[in-house]
């Protein structure tokens, strides 16, 4: 079944690839640079709920707005979407704060198999 997913990475070339591969799977993809991007795009979604995404795969560390902050954002929104965060950089407090608002963490790097069983996860 073909999702609509955004992806916020500020490393282009590894956005590219995730997109490529989430829209290998057939999902429709949205890209942005950042946090605070994303942030924007669902507020222009949340006003025609048709084109909400699905899920939220996004960086930790991104310029603008991190990862976290804007799953806080989302959070306080009462936006209730799947997240999925990508970090190279894994610690007990990004662990922690992600758990606590209700989001997947997936290690840097990655196979890209590894990137699809998470998104299917998280579709679930």
């Amino acid at each position: 079944m073909r999702k609509r997913i955004v992806v916020a990475e500020d490393d282009a070339d590894l956005r590219e690839l995730v997109a490529t591969a989430l829209r290998e799977q057939g999902h429709e993809v949205v890209e942005v640079a950042d946090g605070g991007r994303l942030l924007v795009l669902l507020a222009r979604c949340s006003r025609a709920e048709e084109l909400m995404p699905d899920l939220i795969v996004s960086d930790v560390q991104m310029p603008v707005m991190s990862g976290l902050d804007m799953l806080k954002g989302v959070r306080d929104a009462h936006w209730h979407l799947p997240v999925l965060l990508m970090t190279a950089f894994p610690n007990r407090e990004v662990e922690w704060r992600a758990g606590a608002l209700a989001a997947d963490i997936l290690r840097k790097p990655f196979p890209l198999e590894r990137l699809r069983q998470a998104v299917a996860s998280a579709l679930r």
